[in-house]
C-alpha cells in the first residue's frame, strides 16, 4: 500500500536551506489507539487552525555525515535531535537520499509550550514540508501537481505532494498528518469519506459543510501549563489492554455517520452533543485504562460545569472539547452577536486558569 511513497533512487544532492510553517489541529472525533507504525485505530476528524502554528527552518549541507542538530526558540535541544534522526532513519525508503548530509532544523510555535496545543502536528507537519521541498530539488521533480504545497485538486483529493508530506508526517507523529490541510480534515479509513485512508489525511469536502461551521472561534484556557503526567505515546499503548477499547473504535465509526449529516444540515445542536461526548469519551478512556489515569483537573471540570449552565441559561452556542490534557478548547461561531460569550469567558473561566492564560485562535475555511 505505502508503493507510491517510495522515494526516486535517482537524485542529486546540494546544499540547501528551505522553509516550511504548519499550523496545529484540534479533532473533533479523536483519534486515540493506534497500531504499528503510526495507524490509527479509529478514523477521527479535525478543525486546523490559523494562528496557531509551527515555523521552521531546515539547513541541509550534503556530503557530511549525518546529523541533526535542532533549536526551539533559539534554544539547542539534543533530544528533539535524537528523535527527528531516529525519525528521519525510519523514512529513508521513502526519501534514499535523506541520510546523505547533515541538517540543521531551527523552529518555533507561535503559541506557549504545554498549551493544550498540539506541537507535533504542527512540529512534523512543518519537517514533512520541509523534507517533500528538499526531494523536489534532489529529484528534479516536475510533474503536474508538484509545483506546489497547494491544498488539493479541483476534485477536492490531495495533490500528491501534499499526500506524501501528509503520509511522512503521520510516521513522526499520527495527528501531524491532519496538519497539512485547512478546514476539516480526515485521517483514517471510513466509509462516510471518499479517498480517506490510514496512511495519510484528507481534506473534507467543502461544498458538503454547512455555513455555520465554516467559521468559529477557539480559545483554549490554559488550566495546566506543565507537563502532563502521562504522554499521548503511553495513553494511546494503553487502549491495547482497554476492555472498551473496541467499543470505542466502532463508536467512533459511528459517530462519523452523524457528524456527516449534522455537518450538511447545520443542525448546531447536534454538532454541540457530538463534540462534547468525544471530549469527555476520550478522558473516560484513559480513566479505565489499566492501570487508570486521570488528565482532567478541578479547573478543568470547573469550566465544564459553567459552560454547561451558561448554556442552559442562555441558550448561546459555546461549548468545549479537550486534547489528552487538562487544557480547555472552548468553541463558538465567530460573528458579530457574541459579546456575551466573550464577556462570560473573561470573568468566569478565564479566573479558573493557572494563571490566566488563555491563548485566542480561530478555526475557518
Amino acid at each position: 500500500m505505502t508503493q507510491e511513497f517510495l522515494g526516486n533512487s535517482q537524485f542529486n544532492i546540494s546544499n540547501q536551506a528551505v522553509s516550511a510553517s504548519c499550523p496545529s489541529n484540534i479533532a473533533l472525533i479523536k483519534y486515540w489507539g493506534k497500531y504499528e507504525n503510526q495507524i490509527p485505530a479509529n478514523p477521527s476528524i479535525s478543525y486546523t487552525l490559523n494562528h496557531c502554528r509551527t515555523n521552521t527552518t531546515m539547513e541541509f549541507i550534503a556530503g557530511e555525515e549525518f546529523s541533526v542538530q535542532t533549536f526551539l526558540a533559539g534554544n539547542e535541544e539534543q533530544k528533539f535531535a535524537e528523535k527527528i534522526e531516529k525519525y528521519f532513519k525510519n523514512i529513508e525508503q521513502y526519501l534514499p537520499w535523506i541520510l546523505k548530509g547533515k541538517y540543521i532544523i531551527k523552529t518555533e510555535n507561535t503559541f506557549p509550550h504545554s498549551s493544550g496545543i498540539a506541537s507535533s502536528a504542527s512540529g512534523f507537519g512543518a519537517i514533512a514540508k520541509c523534507l517533500m521541498e528538499l526531494d523536489k530539488i534532489f529529484s528534479s521533480i516536475k510533474e503536474e501537481g508538484f509545483e506546489s504545497l497547494s491544498l488539493t485538486t479541483d476534485n477536492h483529493q490531495p495533490s500528491t505532494i501534499n499526500k506524501k508530506a501528509s503520509f511522512l508526517a503521520r510516521l513522526g507523529s499520527g495527528s501531524a498528518s491532519r496538519s497539512l490541510y485547512e478546514g476539516l480534515v480526515v485521517w483514517g479509513k471510513t466509509d462516510e469519506v471518499e479517498g480517506s485512508s490510514d496512511l495519510f489525511a484528507v481534506p473534507y469536502n467543502n461544498n458538503e459543510i454547512h455555513p455555520i461551521f465554516k467559521n468559529f472561534h477557539d480559545w483554549v484556557l490554559l488550566i495546566h501549563e506543565g507537563q502532563k503526567s502521562v504522554s499521548s505515546t503511553v495513553g494511546h499503548g494503553l487502549m491495547n489492554t482497554n476492555p472498551y477499547a473496541e467499543r470505542r473504535f466502532q463508536e467512533a465509526h459511528e459517530n462519523f455517520a452523524k457528524l456527516k449529516t449534522i455537518l450538511v444540515t447545520g443542525d448546531m445542536e447536534g454538532f454541540i452533543k457530538l463534540v462534547e461526548h468525544e471530549a469527555l469519551t476520550l478522558h473516560a478512556m484513559m480513566m479505565m485504562s489499566e492501570p487508570a489515569f486521570i488528565l482532567m483537573q478541578t479547573g478543568t471540570l470547573q469550566v465544564i460545569n459553567k459552560i454547561w449552565e451558561f448554556r442552559k441559561i442562555t441558550g448561546l452556542a459555546l461549548f468545549f472539547t479537550l486534547d489528552a490534557g487538562a487544557n480547555v478548547h472552548l468553541l463558538f461561531p465567530n460573528d458579530i452577536d457574541n459579546k456575551r460569550i466573550t464577556d462570560f469567558i473573561t470573568t468566569e473561566l478565564i479566573p479558573l486558569t493557572q494563571k490566566g492564560g488563555v491563548v485566542k485562535d480561530v478555526m475557518r475555511f
